[in-house]
């Protein structure tokens, strides 16, 4: 049965390939970008999210199936971090009272593998507090650096994972119904990755960062495939999740135990029950 998406970013990249394999395969595609889309909307500003998202909604007849969040920055500048975070949780928060009125209510976006990198925690924190001025006063700040700039990016796709890990089990989201999830990417080939991978050293440069074992750089079908599958109907139970589809480089750069980080306190626990059951 086809269903009534709402795709953020759908002008270029993962966003538009997303966008036009829904509609070939027979959904009704609305698309939000800055031009040559249904809906034209600056999602850096607070008045553009929630003007798109009035005007999605709108076009959508007030009920929209799923959500999937594309659009993002990788520049080191502040619009970075107002895209990246607030344009995509504003973004879905204005949209989850159309999204409620499906029968089988979805919502994805992209996060990064860069999530896993080193980040800003100050920016982090400010992000997560949802609190704009402060957070892009402090991206303002890393701005002026070069070497810290790089941490706007990084930091705006740790806060988005969080923010969905953080969501997604609360009454607004699991509790409507509505799984909430993210992509983690590797590195894709887009036009905005185009021109660092154009030469060996840029790709080099690239690899050393984000290691991909298996068969390297990634297509952006990679991504909009796994977006399709989660926010199908088939998806019912996954939430909160980044799915790292990066060609192994999260399985590279955090190896293979991220399990442990709490089993001091599960040890101790563990004691205290064992010294009660001798006692």
């Amino acid at each position: 049965m086809a269903r009534t998406f709402v795709v953020t970013g759908a002008a270029s990249g993962i966003g538009r390939l997303t966008a036009q394999k829904l509609r070939d395969r027979g959904d009704t595609v609305i698309g939000v970008d800055l031009r040559d889309v249904e809906v034209a909307g600056d999602l850096s500003t607070r008045d553009g999210r929630l003007a798109a998202a009035e005007e999605a909604t709108r076009l959508a007849g007030g009920t929209v199936d799923a959500v999937i969040a594309c659009a993002g920055l990788s520049l080191p500048k502040v619009v970075t971090a107002a895209v990246n975070y607030f344009g995509m949780t504003e973004f879905l928060e204005a949209m989850q009272p159309a999204l409620v009125r499906s029968a089988a209510p979805r919502a994805a976006l992209i996060s990064s593998m860069a999530s896993l990198q080193p980040v800003a925690p100050p920016l982090v924190d400010a992000l997560l507090a949802d609190d704009e001025a402060p957070a892009l006063a402090i991206a303002a700040q890393l701005e002026q650096d070069p070497e810290t700039g790089t941490l706007i990016y990084s930091s705006s796709k740790r806060a988005i994972s969080r923010w969905v890990r953080r969501e997604a089990p609360t009454a607004r989201w699991a509790g409507a119904g509505i799984p909430l999830n993210a992509v983690g990417p590797g590195t894709v080939v887009t036009p905005m990755t185009a021109e660092l991978l154009s030469t060996p050293e840029g790709a080099a440069l690239v690899d050393a960062v984000v290691p991909m074992p298996l068969h390297g750089h990634q297509g952006p079908e990679s991504i909009a495939d796994l977006l399709l599958w989660l926010t199908s109907v088939e998806n019912t139970h996954c939430c909160g999740q980044t799915i790292y589809c990066d060609g192994g480089a999260d399985a590279v750069l955090r190896g293979d135990d991220v399990w442990s980080w709490n089993e001091d306190g599960i040890r101790a626990k563990f004691g205290e029950i064992m010294a009660g059951l001798q006692g």
